[in-house]
Parts: structure tokens; C-alpha cells; sequence
């Protein structure tokens, strides 16, 4: 087991990405806290997740409780050996049609509550630890009215090197995560049919070279590697699982005949 007496913090660990790499976690014998906002999909991930969890009510724009929070963590389970912050948003901010409201959510979500997480976690931290945070492909495609989250992930990815940096006296390793379209519930809003769902997967998957979107735990899987003492001299960089979208893009499926 690749996580065999570690403790490893997962926000937004109720639902998609987070959730699966909970379970990759467990499995590979890591004693797993998660947080959610939802109480019934908190409640559903743990049930789902059993004896290996620790699920917490929390919201991560709220610093203070996210204080609490961990250190009422650490004192049930120990010190963190892995933070995975995870916990993020989405939202079309179309120029003019976009409130400031909507702008600040998606930006105090992805963004400065990332920051804030990782703050929190730190005297909680141990030393040599791993800290995985979740950026997106929107960093780099340009896709029109998606502005406010792409500038949060493009903020992650700097943050990612910034804080190996700043981390690497106490040997703590940062690095991300990017995934491109990711079956996740993050799409429920945009698709709301089986329909609608199998066309945007369609559509999504199409514009990478292997032709599909991922699943959730295969980039639980990439996160799993950087966690892990596979990569204990890894940091400052990101994993992309996107099928090769923005690295082969001309190869993408649509663009073939055959």
C-alpha cells in the first residue's frame, strides 16, 4: 500500500474528483478527512468511503472555520502527511452579463480559499509532507465567458510553483493536478438529461486526441503519484490528464476523417 500510515486532508471530498481520490486514498491505506458544504452528499461520502474517513461540515471560504475545523482533525487522526485542495466551483462570466457577486464567488472558491486552505493546514502539516492543488485546463485554453475560472486555475498553477518555493526548507512538496473534461457532477447544471450529458461528452471528449473525457479516478491516480513516495523528488510542476488536449491539440478527434 502506497499510503500505508498517512493521513492525507481532501476538500470537497463529498463529490467528483475529490471523492474519488478519497476512495484511491483508502485503499491505498491513507486515513482520509474530508470536507463538503453539502450535508447530504457529506453524509452519503461517508457512508460510501467507511471506517477510513473523517468527514467534516465545512465551508472553505470560511477561514476560521477552516481552522477549527483542522485542528479538531488533527487532534482525531494526527498530523497531515498529504493536503489535497480540491474544493472549486464553476460558472460561465460572460462579459456583460456578469454580476460582481458571481465574479467574487468563483474567485473567493478557487481561488484565495485555496490559499487559505493550504495556510490553515500548515502548523498541522507534517514536515516532508505533499500538497496536491487542483488547477484546470481552462488555465490555457482561452474559452470565451469561462473568465473568472480560468483566472483562478491560471492562479493556481502560479501558486503551485510559489509555494514549492516557499515549502521546500521543511521538504514539503507542492504540485497540481490538471484535468481537462472530467465526468464529475460539475457538468450537472450544463447537462441535466441523460441527453444532454452524452452529447456534451460527445462534444468534450472530441476535442482531444484519445477522443473521450476522463473519469474521476484517473485523476485520482495522478494524485495518488504526487501523494505518494513515488514523488518524493517532485515538485513545482502539474499533471495533466486531458487525453492530450492542450498538448496535441491538432490531433483532437474532431479533427479526423477516419
Amino acid at each position: 500500500m502506497r499510503l500505508r500510515n498517512k493521513v492525507a486532508l481532501i476538500t470537497g471530498g463529498n463529490s467528483g474528483i475529490g471523492l474519488a481520490t478519497a476512495k484511491v486514498f483508502i485503499d491505498e491505506g491513507a486515513k482520509v478527512v474530508i470536507t463538503g458544504r453539502n450535508p447530504e452528499t457529506l453524509a452519503a461520502a461517508e457512508k460510501a468511503l467507511g471506517a477510513g474517513v473523517l468527514a467534516l461540515k465545512v465551508d472553505v471560504t470560511d477561514t476560521t472555520a477552516t481552522e477549527k475545523a483542522l485542528a479538531e482533525a488533527t487532534e482525531k487522526v494526527g498530523k497531515f502527511d498529504i493536503v489535497f485542495a480540491n474544493a472549486g466551483i464553476g460558472g460561465a462570466t460572460p462579459l456583460g452579463d456578469t454580476s460582481p457577486e458571481q465574479f467574487n464567488r468563483i474567485i473567493g472558491t478557487n481561488l484565495t480559499a485555496v490559499f487559505f486552505t493550504v495556510q490553515s493546514a500548515l502548523p498541522h502539516l507534517n514536515d516532508g509532507a505533499s500538497v496536491i492543488l487542483n488547477g484546470s485546463v481552462h488555465a490555457v485554453l482561452g474559452a470565451p465567458a469561462w473568465t473568472a475560472y480560468a483566472a483562478t486555475k491560471a492562479a493556481v498553477r502560479a501558486m503551485t510553483r510559489n509555494m514549492a518555493s516557499e515549502l521546500a526548507p521543511r521538504g514539503i512538496r507542492v504540485n497540481q493536478v490538471t484535468p481537462g473534461g472530467t465526468k464529475t457532477p460539475i457538468w450537472s447544471p450544463m447537462a441535466q438529461t441523460e441527453d444532454a450529458m452524452s452529447a456534451l461528452e460527445a462534444r468534450l471528449g472530441g476535442m482531444s486526441p484519445l477522443g473521450r473525457m476522463s473519469e474521476a479516478d484517473e485523476i485520482a491516480k495522478a494524485a495518488l503519484y504526487l501523494a505518494s513516495d513515488d514523488s518524493t523528488n517532485v515538485t513545482g510542476i502539474e499533471i495533466t490528464v486531458d487525453g492530450g488536449m492542450t498538448s496535441a491539440p491538432s490531433g483532437a478527434k474532431i479533427f479526423r476523417t477516419a
